[in-house]
């Protein structure tokens, strides 16, 4: 998996060292080590860049922390530790987009890229890490657009399975009122 990387023919680059590394070990060993590539969609221009860059990534992984930083334009630290306390007790934020997807910006960059990736390649696996994959709110954000999956510190492991459980059997709820 490349980091941090909104550029299709950065990635393309890391594929072909890649596969030169992969050829390298299979010459010298004789064992072929089966492999995905895939990248970290962790930076905005990524997002916007997904079409291009499923073109070779076979996976995405949303790097949600990264996402909201850059999004934002702001450092997690010092936003938590500054001015986000403000920011909700005066209305400018009504949660800490650190701790619950912010889906109208990270949120909108992420179905977005869902979008380009899946039209680029359709069977693309599509998932996130990072804190948000323990928040029950973003867990349902990230079912509805589509994410195959998420991960998070093992702490919230639970909490992500009951969470994930709940969005899955609230999608099929809806599903079934809109057909009657």
């Amino acid at each position: 998996m490349v980091p941090l990387v909104g550029i299709a023919d950065e990635l393309q680059s890391q594929a072909q060292l890649l596969a030169r590394v992969a050829k390298s070990v299979e010459e010298r060993t004789g064992l072929l080590i089966p492999y995905k590539l895939g990248t970290m969609i962790e930076v905005p221009r990524g997002a916007l860049q997904a079409g291009a860059l499923a073109a070779t990534a076979e996976f995405f992984s949303f790097g949600t922390n990264d996402l909201t930083q850059m999004t934002f334009g702001i450092s997690r630290d010092d936003a938590q530790a500054k001015f986000l306390t403000y920011y909700k007790h005066h209305g400018i934020l009504t949660l800490d987009p650190f701790e619950t997807l912010d889906e109208d910006g990270v949120g909108e960059l992420i179905s977005m890229a869902v979008e380009r990736g899946r039209e680029a390649r359709p069977g693309i696996g599509l998932g996130i890490c990072g804190e948000h994959g323990g928040d029950p709110a973003s867990i349902a954000f990230f079912h509805k657009v589509g994410l195959d999956y998420v991960s998070c510190s093992p702490l919230r492991v639970p909490i992500a399975r009951l969470a994930a459980a709940q969005a899955v059997i609230r999608m099929k709820r809806l599903y079934k009122d809109l057909a009657v």
